[in-house]
């Protein structure tokens, strides 16, 4: 066994998912505080890109088809220690997400305007997040091969690199909305638009130090090559794996759209409320998902590997950490939250929404964290079909249509919308638990012999 092969069987949770929870909560962080920023700009221009990101968001997961097909295939690819076809498809997903780039990049720009439409937004809540669409939409290209480069590096278990890339490239983003929306050394304040911009900024800084880190850590050149001969077979494992796996993800996404719409017939306060809702409920599920991320990376290696047993273990461990974690942090946030919520915004009616669905929050979190860790497992085992099936289900049934019944028909707003979410997650959760249990992950494995 090589000293490299070696380095990735010894790592541990801890050693990859501390810089992942570094990132992620800088990641956060960031958001958060571009969100507090343009609450003290104009409520409009906070709801507007709410929105807006929400759209996005919807097309980045298009990028994370082949993102988390390379994760699990170099992943178990490693675990079996079949080192030169990790790296066949660290170069085959950088160019399948270039092709993937450049086409949903062209099509947000060209028609955001059309696709902002579904929202029922108007005035100047629509015209924020039109121009916020536009500009970060067309830079949407620059997401695609940055998602792919983090992909590779995680994968291999360069975790810290990856978590470098994010402070610098959410330092560049910060400043930005700090020249665009405060109009500090005297320069115009240019609000959405110089936030937009900033976004565009620090994602060519980001792909620039990805590829160079790739090649300073593991030796790989990404070039035009890559672009233009993408192997089939490669081409066809990655999809295998990800258009399942990012089926959930999409239909997350898209339920919550449809969730936004319904939201914005409740009035713009309540719709200003989940903006700010959302980036304090980060809080909760954040060390989850750093967790879940280094738990899916293990797993996969450890099916490579066929360890199977040590690969159960693992998952229910970090299930259990997982959920006290999410209960605590959410509890915390519900005992304190008020405050918190006036550091966002001191109107009235945003507050009256937001203050009582802090203990809808309490319910909601476990049930996510449980969801989280354990679909992530699945996926990483092979599983990849039973995440989205259960999730399309589970996904319009109770958090979008009960979203509408217990929100909109009962007249409970948006706390009854964050109940039904809440089911939702807990629904999930409660099958995926039976799933993993239930191993099938052992016939599932995806390398061949």
């Amino acid at each position: 066994m090589t000293a490299q092969q070696q380095y990735y069987k010894d790592q541990t949770l801890f050693q990859i998912s501390w810089p992942l929870f570094i990132e992620l909560s800088l990641h956060m962080g960031i958001g958060i505080i571009a969100t507090l920023m343009l609450g003290h700009y104009a409520d409009d221009a906070a709801a507007g890109v709410g929105v807006a990101n929400q759209l996005l968001n919807m097309f980045i997961l298009i990028f994370n088809v082949t993102s988390v097909g390379a994760i699990i295939l170099i992943g178990q690819n490693l675990g079996a220690g079949k080192m030169k076809e990790a790296r066949q498809v660290a170069h085959s997903a950088f160019g399948l997400n270039c092709w993937f780039g450049l086409a949903v990049g062209l099509f947000v720009f060209l028609f955001g305007q059309l696709l902002l439409g579904f929202f029922d937004i108007h005035g100047k809540v629509y015209q924020y997040a039109l121009t916020f669409v536009k500009i970060c939409g067309a830079s949407l290209f620059l997401e695609s091969i940055s998602l792919a480069l983090s992909a590779v590096l995680r994968s291999h278990g360069f975790t810290k690199e990856s978590m470098l890339v994010t402070v610098l490239m959410d330092l560049i983003s910060i400043f930005g909305n700090i020249l665009a929306i405060t109009g500090i050394f005297g320069l115009p304040v240019t609000g959405v638009i110089g936030v937009s911009w900033a976004i565009v900024v620090a994602r060519v800084f980001a792909v620039s130090a990805l590829l160079f880190l790739v090649y300073r850590r593991l030796a790989m050149k990404m070039g035009i090559r890559d672009i233009i001969t993408i192997k089939k077979e490669d081409i066809r494992a990655l999809l295998e794996i990800g258009i399942p796996s990012a089926g959930e993800n999409f239909s997350y996404q898209f339920s919550q759209l449809v969730i936004t719409g319904f939201i914005a017939l409740l009035g713009e306060a309540s719709l200003a409320a989940r903006v700010y809702l959302n980036n304090i409920s980060m809080i909760c599920y954040l060390f989850t998902l750093a967790i879940a991320s280094g738990t899916q990376l293990l797993i996969a290696r450890y099916v490579g590997a066929k360890t199977y047993e040590r690969a159960l273990k693992r998952g229910m461990k970090t299930l259990k950490i997982a959920m006290m974690a999410s209960f605590f942090t959410s509890l915390v946030i519900a005992l304190i939250g008020s405050p918190v919520l006036h550091i966002f915004t001191k109107s009235e009616d945003i507050l009256a929404v937001s203050i009582p669905i802090l203990w809808a929050i309490v319910f909601t979190e476990p049930g996510r964290a449980m969801n989280i860790v354990l679909m992530s497992s699945l996926k990483s085992a092979g599983d990849v079909r039973f995440p989205v099936m259960i999730g399309i289900f589970s996904m319009w049934v109770f958090a979008a249509s009960l979203s509408y019944v217990l929100g909109v028909h009962f007249g409970l707003g948006l706390l009854g919308i964050w109940i039904a979410q809440g089911i939702d997650e807990w629904f999930r959760g409660i099958f995926a638990t039976r799933r993993w249990l239930s191993k099938p992950w052992e016939r599932l494995s995806l390398l061949r012999a």
